[in-house]
């Protein structure tokens, strides 16, 4: 009876560990199948894509360019007062003159083809332009500076939104592996369950019970399969490229 129990004993342990090896190859198969472990670059690698593929931000770039060239226009402004100034002329002029003698007058008409050229300097100074001009290059440097705090704080916001994508992303990804060693160690549990319910060692509320428990961790896996690849691709969004 004791060499029966014995026996008994050691099969059971040897049947164990063959599920457990089982279990483990089962665990590594399905996280094979459900994905292959991410090759992430460096935070700050997706951090830098991200600030240079982000549409608003370019457009913020473009906007503090915009203000810089005002603001050099506006210094410039007062130039348009100062310039230089040329004309000519060409045509027929006629010319009279009087000789007056003592006892007669004597006219004379003459005419002449010629050209003329003149060439000046000039400024005008504008009260208005005068009194304005500080007020006007206050007004670009404001916008100008407006535009860049504008554009570093949209910068932080997009460097928060990643570290937290990225962050999110790494924690998906464990939260999938822990889900398909639950699933792969469930699978194989449930085998165990059909081969005893077949041999009738279990009652069928058991082997419900089990059946019902396997559904729910494989729908825990296909969910956390889901999130994982949602994190993934929003975080390729912001990156603008591909994460394999």
């Amino acid at each position: 009876m004791k060499t029966i129990f014995k026996t008994a004993i050691i099969l059971s342990l040897i049947f164990f560990q063959m599920a457990e090896m089982k279990a483990q190859n089962v665990t590594e198969t399905q996280l094979k199948s459900s994905h292959t472990k991410l090759a992430l670059p460096s935070l700050k690698v997706i951090i830098d894509s991200a600030i240079a593929h982000n549409g608003m931000l370019n457009y913020r770039k473009l906007e503090i360019d915009a203000k810089d060239c005002n603001l050099k226009s506006k210094r410039q402004y007062w130039t348009r007062n100062f310039g230089v100034q040329a004309d000519t002329g060409y045509g027929t002029f006629n010319n009279l003159s009087s000789i007056n003698g003592d006892n007669s007058t004597v006219n004379l008409a003459s005419n002449t083809q010629q050209v003329n050229y003149n060439v000046g300097l000039y400024l005008k100074i504008p009260v208005f332009d005068v009194i304005n001009r500080k007020s006007q290059i206050k007004q670009a440097k404001s916008e100008l500076e407006q535009a860049k705090s504008l554009a570093k704080s949209q910068e932080d916001e997009l460097r928060e939104i990643v570290i937290r994508s990225y962050e999110e992303l790494l924690l998906k990804e464990n939260v999938l592996a822990l889900r398909a060693s639950n699933l792969g160690n469930a699978k194989v549990n449930m085998e165990m369950v059909e081969k005893e319910f077949r041999n009738g060692l279990i009652p069928i509320s058991e082997y419900v019970r089990i059946s019902d428990m396997t559904s729910r961790i494989a729908a825990e896996f296909e969910q956390a399969k889901s999130e994982f690849l949602v994190s993934k691709r929003l975080l390729e969004n912001l990156a603008g490229f591909e994460i394999n």
